[in-house]
């Protein structure tokens, strides 16, 4: 028996506090009965739940990581046709990915269909760092990179401090290839923090998510998650400070 609103949230359907909400404003059934109290205990293979009239089909929870290439989009679906994330599984659960990477940017992605755990995981509190590596044009200064360690000023907001590592240059090309960790989860930050430099980004990877690599991968592998890896996610996101 578990609480209403963290099944809720693990099958997908809200966060936890959004479930409590629901719950509260008397849009949640158990076996028929609407439920408003928040301490309600349910089982979610032996009660009949309901979010908004729609009964809740509570599957056994899968975790995946995805070597996501270039230019797939990040969805379970997309209007225009275009390869997205889950075309990559052959799995009957439906999952979905944990927060995004752009169309353009390849790298270490997660899919699950638990949706508490991907909430804990993209949620702003929980610092979990990442770790990209961006072939960018020209060669940054030193005065530039320190701009983005101690935090850069961009339209919704300052960013917090990064870690920024130049790894190489092309002095013939005038390229440089640049190692950044940040723990943010805002849209394209990464190319949005160098085009603020003066250095857009030609080429972006996402390379290691937490203490998730990519090793022995190639673009387009996928692989189950270990159980101590999930469980390791959960301790580095509950963890981390606020």
């Amino acid at each position: 028996m578990e609480r209403l609103q963290k099944i809720i949230a693990q099958a997908g359907i809200a966060s936890r506090r959004k479930a409590e909400q629901l719950i509260m404003e008397g849009k949640v059934k158990v076996n028929g009965e609407v439920v408003r109290e928040l301490g309600v205990k349910a089982s979610a293979n032996k009660d009949q739940i309901e979010v908004e009239g729609i009964p809740i089909d509570r599957e056994e929870p899968v975790y995946f990581l995805l070597y996501k290439p270039s230019g797939v989009i990040s969805s379970v679906k997309d209007e225009k046709g275009r390869k997205v994330v889950t075309d990559f599984l052959e799995v009957e659960q439906r999952v979905f990915p944990v927060g995004r990477l752009d169309y353009d940017t390849s790298g270490l992605l997660l899919l699950t269909n638990d949706g508490e755990f991907a909430n804990y995981l993209m949620h702003p509190k929980f610092k979990i760092d990442k770790v990209y590596v961006a072939k960018v044009k020209g060669i940054p200064s030193r005065e530039a990179l320190k701009r983005l360690q101690q935090g850069i000023r961009l339209d919704d907001g300052k960013t917090a401090p990064a870690k920024v590592k130049m790894m190489s240059i092309d002095k013939k090309k005038q390229t440089a290839i640049v190692r950044i960790t940040i723990h943010e989860g805002r849209n394209r930050l990464v190319r949005r923090m160098f085009e603020a430099i003066g250095h857009p980004v030609m080429k972006l990877k996402r390379e290691e998510y937490g203490f998730l690599n990519l090793r022995g991968m190639n673009p387009g592998d996928v692989r189950p998650l270990k159980p101590i890896e999930v469980k390791h996610l959960r301790e580095l996101a509950v963890t981390k400070p606020s």
